[in-house]
């Protein structure tokens, strides 16, 4: 996978995903600390995820904005859609992701519309299984859309044109 530097991309505005405070009990009380789950993307195929903690909001959600930023991958998008139905896991949860027909739109809960809305698609069919723990629905999106492949990939990997594929 080759990397991509986030300053050629022209990235829109981070979606931040998920704010959670979360503690720590020691034998002074709790001690609260912030993350952040945020997503980044230029609307055009590229995508990056990052997990932010800190004990400000502001610096966890920067923190997390600029992990997504170093993780920025490229994802396969055909019309404003993806090419195949596919299942990303990450953890106890599951997502399921179907291509839709151009003026669908986005049907998908918080975590993965945000995803989707970063990386540019705009018709699809998702569902939730498993774990609703939105770090972890966003990591399983995000692997179901690393794990499609194009047509044009498919072609070359079996030796065939790209017409034989859909025979």
């Amino acid at each position: 996978m080759a990397i991509i530097n986030p300053a050629e991309l022209d990235l829109k505005e981070e979606t931040i995903v998920k704010i959670r405070r979360v503690a720590k009990v020691n034998a002074l009380g709790k001690r609260f600390r912030f993350s952040a789950v945020a997503v980044v993307g230029d609307g055009k195929g590229h995508i990056g995820v990052g997990v932010g903690k800190a004990g400000e909001v502001i610096l966890a959600i920067t923190k997390a904005k600029e992990k997504a930023k170093q993780a920025i991958v490229k994802v396969p998008v055909v019309n404003g859609t993806i090419p195949h139905k596919i299942i990303g896991v990450h953890g106890a949860s599951k997502v399921l992701l179907k291509p839709a027909s151009p003026g669908t739109g986005i049907i998908a809960g918080a975590g993965v519309r945000a995803v989707m809305e970063q990386v540019g698609i705009n018709d699809i069919l998702t569902k939730s299984l498993g774990s609703n723990n939105s770090m972890n629905v966003v990591k399983a999106t995000l692997n179901a859309l690393i794990n499609l492949h194009d047509a044009v990939s498919v072609a070359n990997r079996r030796g065939i044109t790209i017409p034989e594929i859909f025979n």
